[in-house]
């Protein structure tokens, strides 16, 4: 009977090796992988709520190799968030790849870039092209902001829900709903709701078996009825405190 470990061994190390047995050009395979699926770009800026980003992130990162995840700033580098943990961004608005999904998390740094044109323009330039865009917590307000919403359904934070209604009176906001998705946009409701929104696109692009298993895997009880919102009842009660 073989050793199973060195059995195991002997496929990873084909799967890194060419035809002819050389090893494989780590450059190679990044580009091998780029053309065979997705690519997700997570949009970075000061101060954004690190579970915003990280939640979904968690779990669209089980997809590889069908999708790969690029970070992307104003310029390249390290981007604080509101808890304290830097992202690095390998790329700048300038210098980002084509992106497949985009993903724009909210937080207290929200509001902030409601004044900063930068992030408008780049989402206004490549949401059009983008398979979907999603957004989580207050970053709806960003989309809301840069006119992506107009004519659509969205929802954001229920604690904060008028800060993100306010930013356009051309959306159709939801107050009662885990997340919403109306065809190439995606809008959740608070920091958490991310995560069960980045499942429910998972469902949507690769099965819902996929975003089950994934689930699972990463012992996360999805709450995967998107019109399930517990939160409501806190419509709004930042602005009451």
């Amino acid at each position: 009977m073989g050793d199973p470990v060195a059995s195991r061994t002997t496929v990873v190390i084909n799967d890194v090796t060419n035809d002819d047995n050389r090893p494989a050009d780590p450059k190679e395979m990044r580009m091998s992988e780029q053309k065979a699926g997705r690519v997700l770009g997570a949009v970075l800026y000061e101060n954004f709520e690190l579970l915003d980003l990280y939640g979904p992130l968690e779990m669209f990162g089980c997809v590889k190799p069908e999708l790969r995840i690029v970070t992307v700033a104003e310029k390249p580098g390290p981007v604080a968030s509101f808890q304290g943990p830097s992202t690095v961004a390998e790329f700048g608005y300038a210098d980002c790849p084509p992106l497949d999904l985009i993903l724009v998390p909210g937080g207290i740094g929200t509001v902030q870039q409601l004044a900063e044109p930068g992030i408008a323009s780049f989402l206004q330039e490549r949401s059009p092209s983008a398979e979907i865009t999603m957004s989580v917590c207050s970053g709806s307000a960003i989309l809301a902001k840069a006119g992506l919403l107009d004519g659509r359904r969205a929802t954001s934070n229920k604690q904060v829900f008028d800060f993100a209604r306010n930013q356009s009176d051309k959306v159709e906001w939801v107050a009662e709903a885990r997340w919403v998705e109306d065809g190439p946009v995606a809008t959740s409701s608070g920091v958490s709701a991310g995560t069960d929104m980045a499942l429910g696109i998972i469902a949507r692009l690769y099965g819902k078996e996929r975003a089950t298993d994934i689930a699972n895997l990463t012992e996360y009880e999805w709450q995967s009825d998107p019109t399930r919102d517990p939160f409501t009842k806190f419509l709004n009660a930042a602005f009451n405190r």
